[in-house]
Protein backbone atom coordinates (compact mmCIF):
# COMPACT_ATOMS: atom_id res chain seq x y z
CA UNK A 1 0.00 0.00 0.00
CA UNK A 2 1.26 3.40 -0.86
CA UNK A 3 0.60 6.64 1.07
CA UNK A 4 -2.44 7.64 -1.00
CA UNK A 5 -4.18 4.32 -0.39
CA UNK A 6 -3.53 4.57 3.34
CA UNK A 7 -4.97 8.12 3.46
CA UNK A 8 -8.07 7.07 1.49
CA UNK A 9 -8.58 4.04 3.75
CA UNK A 10 -8.18 6.15 6.91
CA UNK A 11 -10.64 8.79 5.64
CA UNK A 12 -13.14 6.07 4.73
CA UNK A 13 -12.89 4.54 8.20
CA UNK A 14 -13.37 7.96 9.82
CA UNK A 15 -16.44 8.60 7.67
CA UNK A 16 -17.97 5.22 8.56
CA UNK A 17 -17.29 5.93 12.25
CA UNK A 18 -18.98 9.32 12.01
CA UNK A 19 -22.07 7.85 10.30
CA UNK A 20 -22.40 5.14 12.97
CA UNK A 21 -22.05 7.70 15.77
CA UNK A 22 -24.47 10.19 14.19
CA UNK A 23 -27.28 7.73 13.47
CA UNK A 24 -26.91 5.21 16.29
CA UNK A 25 -24.85 6.52 19.21
CA UNK A 26 -25.49 10.27 19.49
CA UNK A 27 -27.64 11.43 22.38
CA UNK A 28 -31.22 12.26 21.46
CA UNK A 29 -32.66 15.47 22.86
CA UNK A 30 -35.45 14.74 25.32
CA UNK A 31 -38.21 17.20 26.12
CA UNK A 32 -40.80 16.78 28.84
CA UNK A 33 -44.13 18.55 28.32
CA UNK A 34 -45.04 21.02 31.07
CA UNK A 35 -48.60 21.19 32.40
CA UNK A 36 -50.27 24.60 32.50
CA UNK A 37 -52.89 25.87 34.99
CA UNK A 38 -55.67 24.20 32.97
CA UNK A 39 -53.90 20.85 33.24
CA UNK A 40 -52.90 20.66 29.57
CA UNK A 41 -49.41 19.36 28.75
CA UNK A 42 -47.63 21.73 26.35
CA UNK A 43 -44.36 21.50 24.48
CA UNK A 44 -42.78 23.39 21.59
CA UNK A 45 -41.03 21.41 18.86
CA UNK A 46 -38.82 23.05 16.23
CA UNK A 47 -38.82 21.37 12.83
CA UNK A 48 -35.57 22.04 10.99
CA UNK A 49 -33.83 19.05 9.44
CA UNK A 50 -35.39 17.01 12.24
CA UNK A 51 -37.40 17.53 15.40
CA UNK A 52 -36.01 19.39 18.42
CA UNK A 53 -36.59 17.87 20.87
CA UNK A 54 -36.81 14.56 19.05
CA UNK A 55 -38.04 12.64 22.11
CA UNK A 56 -41.18 14.09 23.74
CA UNK A 57 -42.32 12.78 27.13
CA UNK A 58 -46.03 13.00 28.02
CA UNK A 59 -48.19 11.73 30.88
CA UNK A 60 -50.86 9.15 30.14
CA UNK A 61 -54.46 10.39 30.20
CA UNK A 62 -53.59 14.09 30.27
CA UNK A 63 -54.54 16.29 27.27
CA UNK A 64 -51.49 17.51 25.36
CA UNK A 65 -50.68 20.21 22.83
CA UNK A 66 -47.58 19.79 20.67
CA UNK A 67 -46.70 23.12 19.04
CA UNK A 68 -44.62 22.39 15.91
CA UNK A 69 -42.74 25.43 14.58
CA UNK A 70 -41.43 24.71 11.06
CA UNK A 71 -38.24 26.74 10.67
CA UNK A 72 -37.47 25.76 7.05
CA UNK A 73 -38.96 25.25 3.60
CA UNK A 74 -37.73 21.71 2.91
CA UNK A 75 -40.52 19.70 1.30
CA UNK A 76 -39.82 16.76 3.60
CA UNK A 77 -40.94 18.68 6.68
CA UNK A 78 -44.27 19.85 5.20
CA UNK A 79 -46.20 17.33 7.27
CA UNK A 80 -45.94 15.73 10.71
CA UNK A 81 -47.45 12.28 11.21
CA UNK A 82 -48.26 10.45 14.46
CA UNK A 83 -49.44 7.12 12.99
CA UNK A 84 -50.29 5.43 16.30
CA UNK A 85 -52.73 8.26 17.07
CA UNK A 86 -54.13 8.51 13.52
CA UNK A 87 -52.95 12.12 13.27
CA UNK A 88 -51.24 14.09 10.54
CA UNK A 89 -50.97 17.84 10.09
CA UNK A 90 -49.59 20.11 7.39
CA UNK A 91 -46.84 22.38 8.70
CA UNK A 92 -46.68 25.74 6.90
CA UNK A 93 -43.15 27.16 6.75
CA UNK A 94 -42.23 29.63 9.51
CA UNK A 95 -45.52 29.09 11.36
CA UNK A 96 -46.58 27.17 14.47
CA UNK A 97 -49.09 24.35 14.10
CA UNK A 98 -50.62 22.82 17.22
CA UNK A 99 -51.42 19.11 17.39
CA UNK A 100 -53.81 18.16 20.19
CA UNK A 101 -54.10 14.66 21.60
CA UNK A 102 -54.75 12.76 24.81
CA UNK A 103 -52.45 9.74 25.11
CA UNK A 104 -54.50 6.90 26.58
CA UNK A 105 -51.82 4.19 26.74
CA UNK A 106 -48.22 4.03 27.85
CA UNK A 107 -45.37 3.27 25.48
CA UNK A 108 -43.15 4.69 22.77
CA UNK A 109 -44.74 6.00 19.60
CA UNK A 110 -43.25 7.21 16.33
CA UNK A 111 -43.33 10.75 14.99
CA UNK A 112 -42.36 11.13 11.32
CA UNK A 113 -42.63 13.49 8.42
CA UNK A 114 -44.89 12.66 5.48
CA UNK A 115 -41.94 11.07 3.65
CA UNK A 116 -40.73 9.11 6.72
CA UNK A 117 -37.31 10.75 6.52
CA UNK A 118 -37.52 12.77 9.76
CA UNK A 119 -38.05 10.75 12.93
CA UNK A 120 -38.92 11.46 16.51
CA UNK A 121 -40.44 9.61 19.42
CA UNK A 122 -43.35 10.23 21.74
CA UNK A 123 -42.90 8.55 25.12
CA UNK A 124 -46.04 8.21 27.23
CA UNK A 125 -45.49 7.48 30.92
CA UNK A 126 -48.04 6.46 33.57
Amino acid sequence: MDTTEIIVLACGMLLVGFVVWFFFLSERERGRAESDAAGVQRIKVVVKGGYTPDVIVLKKGVPAELAFYRDEVSSCSEEVVLPDFGLSRRLPAFETTTVRLTPEREGEFTITCGMSMLHGKLVVEG
